[in-house]
């Protein structure tokens, strides 16, 4: 018998107006497992992780989270599952009138009621995990590179301890070599802290490098899945051309 998915999707719809975006989206991760969801621009990554989210509300199908049924939640238990839940957003999206420290604790005061001598404990210690030393804390954003500035992304997504990670798109705007150092960074924390994490990008080294599973997405479908070591076998020509980044294939550009 096959162990109790961490998150699951099943057949989930989201339209808005007549733009369907989502059109039955399946996928299934294990806990402590790493699944990265890549594909073109539209095609439906975004939505997909603010429906699990509930930043948006699906037209139809099923969001569990350890078994659960999370679609439509509301009120004290959509506050109670948001506490599993860590989240690396693309452009940082950092306060830029708060110290760094305070940024990274932003959720364990906000959401935890935890104290400000403790918070900033605990992000000078998070601060340390993605290798930025103690100084860092009182900073602000501004004075901060774009790497510096994603790896205290990082470190506020892990900041609460999550069970379950979203990276949206991670290494959009650094260099490959600053990439590879945040890739390596979220294999490290998200392991250690035995996280299961859903990352959504375009970037096939980072998919290389943090996925267990990956599913690619297509016109609001999951149209292929499997082990991050089979990608270049896929057997499935979109597949193909979207990580060979080819203009010729069955994914034709609107223009």
């Amino acid at each position: 018998m096959s162990a109790q998915p961490k998150l699951e999707l099943k057949d989930v719809t989201k339209s808005f107006g007549r733009n369907h975006v989502l059109r039955g989206v399946n996928i299934s991760i294990e806990k402590g497992k790493s699944l990265v969801i890549i594909g073109g621009s539209g095609t439906g990554k975004s939505v997909t992780i603010k429906c699990v989210l509930g930043l948006l509300h699906p037209d139809k199908g099923s969001i569990k989270v350890d078994g659960v049924e999370t679609a439509g939640v509301t009120g004290k238990p959509r506050d109670d599952l948001m506490k599993k839940f860590g989240m690396l957003f693309q452009g940082g999206a950092l306060f830029d009138s708060l110290p760094i420290w305070e940024n990274v604790g932003f959720g364990l005061m906000q959401g935890k009621g935890v104290s400000k001598e403790d918070a900033r404990v605990v992000a000078i210690e998070k601060l340390r995990a993605v290798g930025l030393a103690p100084r860092v804390a009182d900073m602000l954003p501004a004075e901060l590179s774009g790497g510096m500035q994603k790896r205290v992304g990082l470190a506020r997504a892990i900041a609460s301890n999550p069970e379950i990670i979203f990276f949206d798109e991670p290494t959009t705007g650094l260099d490959p070599i600053m990439a590879d150092v945040i890739n390596d960074l979220i294999v490290e924390t998200s392991k250690g802290l035995g996280a299961t994490t859903l990352s959504i990008t375009h970037d096939m080294a980072s998919a290389r490098k943090i996925a267990d599973n990956i599913a690619m997405i297509h016109k609001g479908q999951i149209i292929w899945q499997g082990d991050a070591k089979d990608i270049d076998h896929s057997g499935n020509e979109y597949v193909d051309q979207f990580i060979k980044g080819s203009a010729t294939g069955p994914i034709k550009m609107e223009i």
